[in-house]
């Protein structure tokens, strides 16, 4: 993988728009049908040249099949275009994955695509409690690896049908008693913080990333991701105080500059050290890079060769 660095074509919001002016119109786009924190502008000149970028790779990959006779060969099966969307726990993967989904969307008609979070394949937090490992929920060995290869394996086999387990936000755990059905999708987005690495398997030379057909890391300065973590930690607080059943209510009692503080605990002792040691190494792995502005619009862009 060492080989793999550095070789990136860096292009900036200039690039970006330049690239978007080239693409065709799209009438249907409006501001209401984007449910976003980003305008219009911020859409049309940096998100729809990125969901370009990855069309171009989708054809590639459609015309190596049929060059290959596999399309032929398995003409009831759907095999779908698998993308790992990675970054740093706060920097804005799900956000992300939404408008790559819409843009996507809009670019192709009729397209089936499905969003992953890979939160769903954490142990359960009984398990993770007898391993040990609660205070480092989100690191990789707190990742269920061969469950989730076991899914891609399911993807990129063409099944008709794949179950993705739920993680619920809301309790703070994985949902044992339910599942969300990926039915014959054409594009698959997976959103995660550790798809680009090996994983917890050491029996196993298989990781998450050999399934991935483009992989996307979202970048940002770490002052600007401590600032959102912590920021969206005291609104999903502040939103806990009259839900008794959710995981933040233990925070009811903590006034602003309390939650801060713990914010501020948690990013130094497990997301940012979760960042260091084992997200951000991977980012010379990926396809593209997008590194976002302290206001989260994106900056500029980075391309593999």
């Amino acid at each position: 993988m060492s080989g793999r660095k550095n070789s990136y074509d860096r292009h900036d919001r200039q690039a970006l728009a330049q690239m978007a002016a080239n693409l065709p119109a799209i009438d249907s786009l409006s501001d209401e049908a984007i449910d976003i924190p980003y305008d219009r502008k911020e859409f049309e000149e940096a998100i729809l040249p990125i969901a370009d970028i990855i069309n171009r790779h989708i054809a590639i990959k459609r015309r190596q099949m049929t060059a290959s006779g596999d399309q032929a060969a398995n003409a009831d099966r759907r095999i779908p275009f698998i993308i790992g969307l990675v970054g740093s726990v706060g920097v804005g993967k799900s956000t992300m994955a939404e408008l790559l989904r819409h843009a996507l969307q809009l670019s192709t008609e009729h397209l089936q695509i499905a969003l992953v979070p890979t939160d769903g394949f954490l142990f359960p937090n009984a398990e993770l409690e007898a391993r040990g490992l609660l205070e480092r929920k989100g690191f990789p060995e707190s990742f269920d690896t061969e469950k989730l290869i076991d899914f891609l394996k399911q993807l990129q086999r063409g099944s008709a049908t794949v179950e993705a387990p739920v993680y619920s936000h809301f309790y703070y755990d994985v949902v044992s008693d339910q599942s969300m059905p990926i039915t014959a999708p054409d594009i698959v987005i997976m959103e995660g913080v550790n798809l680009l690495q090996p994983g917890n398997i050491e029996e196993s030379r298989e990781k998450p990333s050999d399934f991935l057909d483009f992989s996307i890391y979202i970048d940002a300065n770490e002052a600007d991701i401590k600032s959102w973590f912590t920021d969206r930690f005291i609104a999903l607080c502040e939103a806990a105080r009259s839900t008794p059943e959710t995981f933040l209510y233990r925070f009811a009692t903590l006034n602003q500059r309390e939650l801060r503080d713990v914010a501020q605990f948690v990013w130094s002792t497990i997301n940012g050290k979760n960042l260091a040691d084992h997200i951000l190494p991977t980012r010379p792995f990926a396809d593209l890079i997008i590194h976002k502005a302290s206001d989260h619009r994106i900056n500029y862009i980075e391309l593999r060769r």
